[in-house]
């Protein structure tokens, strides 16, 4: 096997202690192109002190080649080397399967997004193979937190590709236009959510000329989506809010009927829908009903940008593109992943900067949790327990504890 580059003194060119390691983990789903490495994020770890390993093509399907690994100064370990052998960090996109958990040493940092929510068994894998576990999806948002909030930097890209996607498959053009044959109306879109993955969705879909209206159960998203040029749909609900991390609050039954009566009304008169609507730690909510689809023109599009939680559609089949009554309804889980090399370097600079932040300089090891409040959130599992309450619970309630 081979071992881990000795570290050379920049002044004498003698061998020293090998520096420790960070290595890249291959997305196990191919429908994901996305890498948590980039040549731009290994030359900022390399610069912090780490050694950094990655396997060879891990960029050959969003655009990075192996010499541009190597001319950061990353080493590309070839195929059929063990790739955690002699590794400290290890850097993933998604949570890997139960055969890579299961070969990761004692001691090991996994940073990435973990879905803790939907694959608790895993978690409490990690946990008993002693691995702390760093999960981008509890960074916490805030300031200082910015520049690692990951789910923030993907949604973004994933409201950008909804659009994109949906607009591919209409058959008809986004803006409007002046042509010697008469105008052409420009489409409507109309846009659920206004989260992260919402504004950018709107503000693409206006850039293409499209007519937006934009709809949320928070109040306070009016300002926004007036701010982006589009409009905000008033539906009465009562009282709503949102969370302290920024969510919608969960409707009560009540008012989610009073919302699927004038919500068809809207879908009937757009040629797009877009849905972002999420819950952290829970399912997406179904909004967007079978009755609603009907209503809908032949010809229209549904692009469901909250499958990955279960999404927002009662007829999205994730991964798949399906036709109803004319309207076609799309479930991409992996949306950033159509726009994969950005996707790539913005999550991997989230990853370098939480790196960065959590680990001690000088001893190249997790920082103290009593006195850093980013540590204490993101660190879900950590000298053998899984320290995020509400997946202990949910371990807790699978069968056999949570074992695989």
């Amino acid at each position: 096997m081979a071992e881990v580059p000795l570290h050379r003194d920049t002044k004498t060119g003698n061998p020293s202690q090998p520096r420790p390691c960070v290595v890249a983990l291959v997305p196990e789903c191919d429908a994901d192109r996305r890498v948590p490495i980039t040549p731009e994020s290994a030359k900022a770890l390399s610069d912090m002190g780490w050694q950094v390993c990655v396997p060879k093509g891990l960029g050959d399907r969003c655009g990075y080649t192996d010499s541009e690994y190597e001319t950061s100064g990353a080493s590309v370990r070839v195929s059929g080397q063990a790739l955690l052998e002699n590794v400290s960090v290890a850097l993933c996109v998604s949570l890997p399967s139960q055969a890579v958990i299961s070969t990761m040493p004692q001691g090991l940092i996994l940073a990435g997004f973990l879905d803790p929510f939907v694959q608790p068994s895993s978690i409490n894998e990690l946990a008993e193979r002693r691995v702390s576990s760093l999960a981008l999806e509890l960074v916490p948002r805030t300031t200082i937190a910015q520049s690692m909030d990951g789910l923030s930097s993907q949604a973004s890209l994933a409201g950008y590709a909804a659009v994109v996607l949906a607009a591919s498959k209409l058959a008809k053009a986004l803006p409007m236009m002046s042509t010697p044959a008469g105008t052409i109306k420009p489409a409507r879109v109309l846009v659920v959510g206004t989260g992260v993955a919402g504004l950018q969705a709107i503000a693409t879909a206006v850039r293409l000329g499209a007519r937006v209206l934009a709809y949320d159960v928070r109040p306070t998203a009016k300002e926004q989506v007036e701010s982006l040029g589009a409009k905000f749909a008033k539906i009465d609900l009562g009282e709503t809010g949102e969370t302290a991390g920024g969510y919608a609050k969960e409707l009560t039954a009540e008012q989610i009927h009073s919302q699927r009566l004038q919500l068809t009304k809207l879908c009937a008169e757009s040629d797009i829908v877009i849905t972002t609507a999420q819950i952290f730690g829970r399912p997406a909510p179904r909004i967007i009903t079978t009755e609603m689809v009907r209503a809908m023109k032949p010809g229209s599009v549904i692009v469901d940008a909250a499958i990955a939680t279960g999404g927002n559609v009662e007829l999205v089949e994730s991964g798949k593109e399906i036709e109803f009554e004319g309207v076609t309804i799309i479930g991409d889980p992996y949306l950033p992943s159509r726009v994969a090399r950005d996707a790539s370097r913005v999550l991997a600079s989230n990853l370098a900067s939480l790196i960065k932040h959590v680990i001690d300089p000088a001893t190249m090891s997790l920082k103290n949790l009593s006195t850093d409040e980013i540590l204490a959130n993101v660190l879900l599992t950590h000298e053998g327990a899984i320290r995020d309450q509400r997946i202990q619970k949910l371990v807790a309630q699978t069968p056999n504890g949570g074992a695989a």
